[in-house]
């Protein structure tokens, strides 16, 4: 068991972050809400990945829900009446959590979402943008957005449509249904559905497994796959010619290459 440092708070405590080895953990903490989103745990997610990602020790980071009935069931739908009210208001909404949506779209270390229960709306959203997602059979995914009429955000539809394909976004969107983990798993929403009592281990083995590889080796292919998926037009050929020349010059491209000659495990330190 790798040696875990305290738990600090975030967010009135809505948020919690911890550091295990070279692993964030983040752990979104409304379980009386089933771990929906307010305005307010958005921030405390941006405050948290914005230290991570200045932590050169850590490599990997690991979101989940307290409790075990939801991983995030949505957007806090209490706040609506306030901050949801009308067009304008929906603007503001969205400038005040974009500061979290954005350090999430735009976090440059492999993140991933570890899923029991409710992922719904919002809560899926976010699990579509980390890069590795992890739930159990019992988990319950779905965007209601037709049932409140309101239209989902056109980057979450993107991440839908990329993940599923259009005939399965269009399924989901349009009927507002649910799907359980082994569903989200054969369309592609998901990576893996595994028994509850699995779902621990097997995501700590697969972060573990990451942190283990070299930092900027792993770093070039989370910016390689996001810019292919782009538009080619819109492609930044030059960030993903310059990362793949850092890997090159580095420390840790030197050490992989007598690691192997000398059959040992290497030992990066993202340099």
């Amino acid at each position: 068991m790798l040696e875990s440092t305290r738990t600090t708070a975030y967010a009135n405590g809505q948020m919690l972050a911890a550091r295990e080895g070279g692993i964030g953990l983040i752990t979104f903490n409304q379980p009386e809400k089933r771990n929906a989103m307010s305005m307010e745990m958005w921030l405390g997610l941006g405050e948290i990945l914005t230290e991570y990602e200045a932590d050169d020790t850590l490599s990997v980071v690991v979101l989940s829900g307290a409790g075990d009935k939801a991983f995030v069931s949505g957007a806090d739908i209490s706040q609506f009446a306030k901050h949801r009210n009308s067009a304008d208001s929906q603007k503001e909404y969205d400038r005040i959590t974009g500061i979290g949506r954005e350090k999430l779209h735009n976090f440059s270390k492999p993140i991933i979402a570890k899923i029991r229960g409710f992922c719904m709306g919002g809560g899926l959203a976010v699990a579509m943008a980390t890069d590795i997602r992890i739930a159990t059979p019992d988990s319950q995914f779905g965007i209601p957005a037709a049932r409140l009429s309101i239209a989902y955000a056109p980057s979450s539809v993107r991440n839908l449509i990329d993940l599923v394909g259009p005939a399965h976004a269009r399924m989901i969107l349009y009927t507002a249904r649910r799907i359980d983990g082994q569903e989200a798993e054969r369309i592609g929403l998901i990576n893996q559905c595994v028994p509850v009592e699995e779902l621990d281990n097997t995501v700590m083995g697969i972060a573990r497994n990451i942190a283990e590889n070299a930092p900027l080796s792993v770093r070039a292919s989370k910016l390689t796959i996001a810019e292919m998926l782009k538009d080619e037009s819109r492609r930044d050929i030059a960030a993903i010619k310059a990362i793949s020349d850092t890997c090159f010059n580095s420390a840790d491209f030197k050490e992989g290459r007598t690691a192997f000659m000398e059959k040992r495990r290497p030992v990066f330190t993202g340099r």
